[in-house]
């Protein structure tokens, strides 16, 4: 039960790290202006030598960012939840920790997810067709990357919590 919980957390703060570091960079796009690359993020776009602020309030930047950050809160508490599952002094008997650390990895798998999509729904059907030549950049790689962390520490709780059932049975009968 241990072993799940640790590879939970291990893959849960990993997964956290990406997620505030893909969340707060400007190398979701790159494409190429007036013959020098530019990039842009969420918060900003680069061009050679100058970054600007993106101030414009367009719906899918606001929703990308909006779940990016609710991905990142929710895999904190999951964090916070899961170090406190391993201290099982719980005085509630149908409340478990390793099961509620679950839930949120799978809620913020869920919420980076929303946002990858829109991101990419967007940027392939609208920017991708502005810029005649674009990629993807690192930041937006690393938001997938988050994503398959925070679901297997989802994963790896959700087995931890099948195995203290399982133990629990055992001992009751």
């Amino acid at each position: 039960m241990y072993s799940f919980m640790g590879g939970g957390l291990f893959c849960a703060s990993l997964g956290n790290i990406l997620l505030v570091v893909s969340t707060v960079t400007d190398y979701w796009m790159q494409y190429r202006l007036a013959g020098a690359f530019a990039h842009q993020g969420l918060w900003r776009y680069c061009f050679p030598g100058k970054c600007y602020m993106q101030l414009e309030s367009i719906a899918y930047w606001n929703a990308t960012r909006a779940f990016m950050i609710l991905s990142a809160l929710s895999c904190f508490a999951g964090i916070i939840t899961g170090i406190f599952s391993f201290a099982q002094f719980s005085t509630f008997q149908r409340f478990n920790r390793s099961f509620a650390a679950g839930v949120l990895f799978f809620v913020s798998t869920l919420f980076v997810l929303l946002a990858m999509g829109i991101y990419t729904g967007v940027t392939v059907n609208f920017l991708g067709k502005r810029f005649g030549e674009w990629r993807f950049s690192w930041s937006y790689i690393l938001g997938w990357v988050a994503l398959l962390m925070t679901f297997f520490a989802g994963i790896f709780y959700m087995c931890a919590y099948k195995m203290h059932k399982c133990q629990q049975l055992a001992v009751n009968r």
